[in-house]
């Protein structure tokens, strides 16, 4: 099947092969190729990443690379962009063999990599972020300012980012952030883009302005390898899709021909639910946490609701709504100016997120690396991390072989992939880190907890396992407060929704009435027009404030 494909620029229409028969209208497939990755291995300490790996870029195309946490995705990456030296296997280039030596090599091939986590220096500013170690100057010693801004508000006037060459890194927000990374690759020139979990945080009006620049970047001479676990963008943005697991290729679909459910069947190697809905009615009457009033100077106002043993209360709204923020101030990690917290009807104090889990509140931060985990020490002792106490004797002797059991049996448990308990964190996987995260709270035996984008940059195979997880939490008795940008996610998961806007709670929706389009609703529903009761139906006012 020939595909006419119009070349963002307005140079003449060109035509692809998506059914791969070794033809199309230029000649040879061969010819087509931009990219091409012929059984690459690499092998780690206890783990072998990758196996005979195989992949191949079409010149003007966008081709989806998914797999599960731990496929091997980002290793293949990373040996694209000269991070890494494959142990086998070979690398070709419109045609031509390389070996990439290094990361500017891999630049100078025309290869640029946007990795999953940010890497810019945030006390300097946007242009010296984009063109560090380039910089215009005057003679061999001078910069220029001068010139290295304007050369970056070129860039960026090209590109349309709404970007100031001036501001430092800083001061922007995690979406403008994404934005310069987008930037410094396109500014060396790149054939091939490679783009890893490049919306993982942002909002779906950033990931529209993110998928408009992709598709003015593609050109016939240029391609794009974009990994993402969110399926609806595989959709929107790619024209194939290309499946890994347990570092093997398995198979390359074209991505109109196909479903996600077969995407996500040949990703996991089984059937995965689709549409679950909980159980309108949660587990028990009994209030396990209340939070009357809760305010701070920054965002919230006036924030209530109450959380029952055995349920999981969902929390919805856009970026910057303030769900994160109840949860930071619930646990002490933001100072609350107003309200009260109550555990199991007794006022307490939280000051701080170690007197919060001494009460029995777990947080699982939406930042697992910066506030989660230890990533230089082992897998046992982040298991145990929250829960020391408990593995000291003697008053100064740890009891090591106290944590290797509790930590060999939530690996068995979560089924966490890592070849010891001894392998360090920084060497797993997102996914697998996020279940050490998890892990670590279990073995606190928290009464309620708090997840914060518990499956954020997390395949969909082990988001199914998190999902089992949470159900059987909430089976047990636990209070589970989860947060999630994604809307099936809370949709599926969550017996009540509590839905912001702005720092303010604008409903409690039962399971049976939360929709995306009324979570949408009240999701927008600003305090200006909540409080204007005149313009405001009753009967909205009444869900929204005090159900």
């Amino acid at each position: 099947m020939f595909t006419l494909t119009g070349d963002p620029d307005g140079e003449e229409p060109y035509v692809s092969n998506p059914s791969g028969d070794g033809t199309n209208a230029r000649g040879p497939m061969s010819g087509d190729y931009l990219l091409q990755v012929s059984g690459v291995s690499k092998e780690f300490p206890g783990v072998k990443a990758l196996d005979q790996m195989h992949l191949e870029l079409r010149k003007g195309e966008v081709l989806a690379l998914v797999g599960e946490n731990g496929a091997g995705k980002s290793t293949l990456m990373k040996l694209l962009a000269g991070v890494y030296t494959p142990d086998s296997g070979r690398f070709l280039l419109d045609g031509e063999e390389v070996e990439i030596s290094g990361p500017k090599h891999a630049q100078e091939l025309g290869v640029s990599i946007i990795h999953q986590e940010f890497n810019l220096m945030p006390d300097l500013t946007v242009a010296q972020n984009i063109y560090i170690g380039r910089e215009p100057r005057w003679g061999d010693f001078l910069l220029s300012e001068k010139r290295l801004n304007e050369a970056a508000s070129a860039l960026f006037e090209r590109l349309e980012l709404p970007l100031d060459p001036r501001q430092k890194v800083s001061e922007l927000t995690v979406a403008k952030q994404q934005m310069v990374e987008i930037a410094k690759a396109l500014s060396y020139d790149a054939r091939v883009l490679i783009m890893d979990e490049p919306t993982a945080a942002l909002n779906d009006a950033e990931v529209a302005v993110l998928h408009d620049l992709i598709r003015r970047f593609r050109t016939p001479e240029t391609g794009v390898i974009y990994i993402s676990h969110r399926m609806d963008e595989l959709k929107a943005i790619s024209d194939r899709i290309e499946v890994i697991r347990d570092g093997r290729y398995i198979d390359t679909l074209t991505t109109s021909e196909t479903t996600m459910r077969e995407v996500i069947s040949l990703m996991v190697g089984r059937e995965l639910k689709e549409n679950v809905r909980p159980e309108t009615e949660h587990g028990t009457d009994e209030v396990v946490l209340a939070v009357r009033g809760l305010s701070t100077k920054e965002l919230l106002h006036d924030v209530s609701f109450e959380l029952h043993r055995g349920e999981i209360l969902g929390f919805a709204g856009l970026m910057g709504a303030g769900r994160t923020e109840v949860a930071r101030a619930i646990v002490g990690a933001d100072r609350h100016s107003a309200g009260e917290i109550e555990l199991k009807g007794t006022s307490v104090r939280l000051p701080n997120p170690s007197v919060a889990a001494a009460n029995g509140i777990g947080y699982l931060s939406e930042d697992r690396k910066r506030f989660g985990l230890l990533l230089d020490q082992r897998v046992g002792f982040n298991v145990a991390l929250s829960s020391l106490t408990k593995y000291v004797g003697l008053g100064v002797f740890m009891k090591d072989n106290a944590i290797r059991v509790t930590a060999r049996e939530m690996v068995e448990t979560l089924r966490i992939k890592t070849p010891s308990i001894d392998q360090t964190v920084q060497n797993l996987s997102g996914g697998n880190q996020q279940k050490v995260v998890i892990a670590k709270w279990l073995v606190k035996d928290c009464d309620v907890l708090i997840f914060d984008e518990p499956t954020r940059g997390i395949d969909v195979g082990a988001k199914e396992e998190i999902y089992q997880l949470l159900n059987r939490l909430a089976a047990e008795g636990k209070a589970i407060i989860m947060i999630s940008s994604e809307l099936p996610e809370v949709l599926r998961m969550s017996h009540r929704v509590a839905v912001m806007c702005e720092g303010r709670l604008t409903a409690l929706l039962a399971a049976d009435e939360a929709d995306q389009e009324s979570i949408m609703h009240y999701a927008t529903l600003r305090p200006d027009v909540l409080g204007a009761v005149d313009e405001t139906p009753e009967a909205e006012m009444q869900e929204a404030g005090t159900r």
